[in-house]
């Protein structure tokens, strides 16, 4: 990942701030786009920079439409080309279906699966004028066979992304990789307060008995990103510890 540039989107935690780390460590320029926490981003930053690599962060809402193209001519300004795309930001809120509320579902859909579709539209252009591209898209087994009325619109979004990540990948074949990673649940600060008896039934389900740490995820998300994965494309990769 010498020299590559890499942008990770809702960089500044989980399993965005896993890979960020896992890229700079390697050698990659990094850029973390964050959207709200100042302090996370830059300490994922300086993390990157103890370790001899060479990162930056960008604050954008993903969600808007408009914050994406200046995501791309921050990163073009920075390190001057883009090798690698890893949609990653996500939200979800978690209730009963009864209580879901159309803005909350809208806010999910821009942000997990609008905002991946069209920063990668931006992004391929650069790729195809480079000759080289790898986009990552971080989906979900949520949707898959992991189901639950209360986070449909989620599990929705990260279906979407499997069907953008198959579109993409005959697209732009043979010069940008796209495949997209799906993992099961993930140590993370988003799944920290989960109960305590949900998380044990969970578990429950996982053939390796325990959640994936996000550094798990990350080594997937770089593998595929690299030049030894230069014959896989339009893959969905689970990482579900052999679900049950």
């Amino acid at each position: 990942m010498k020299n590559k540039v890499v942008i990770i989107t809702g960089g500044s935690r989980g399993i965005g701030r896993a890979t960020a780390i896992e890229f700079g460590k390697l050698g990659a320029k990094v850029v973390i786009v964050y959207n709200s926490n100042d302090k996370k981003a830059k300490e994922v930053v300086e993390e990157i920079k103890k370790v001899g690599g060479n990162a930056t962060c960008f604050k954008a809402d993903v969600s808007k439409e408009e914050n994406l193209k200046p995501i791309v001519d921050f990163a073009i300004k920075t390190y001057g080309k883009i090798d690698v795309l890893v949609n990653n930001a996500g939200i979800v809120f978690d209730r009963e279906f009864e209580n879901i509320k159309y803005d909350e579902s809208l806010q999910i859909l821009k942000t997990n699966m609008l905002a991946p579709l069209f920063l990668s539209k931006l992004v391929a252009q650069i790729m195809v004028k480079n000759g080289y591209g790898k986009i990552i898209n971080v989906s979900s087994t949520s949707g898959m066979y992991d189901f639950n009325p209360g986070t449909a619109d989620y599990a929705m979004s990260k279906i979407a992304l499997q069907s953008l990540t198959k579109d993409l990948s005959m697209k732009y074949a043979p010069i940008i990789n796209v495949n997209a990673v799906a993992p099961g649940w993930v140590n993370t600060d988003m799944n920290a307060d989960l109960p305590k008896d949900f998380v044990e039934s969970e578990t429950a389900k996982y053939h390796m008995g325990r959640w994936a740490e996000p550094k798990e995820i990350a080594d997937v998300i770089v593998y595929l990103a690299s030049d030894k994965a230069t014959y896989i494309t339009g893959q969905i990769i689970v990482l579900d510890g052999g679900h049950c």
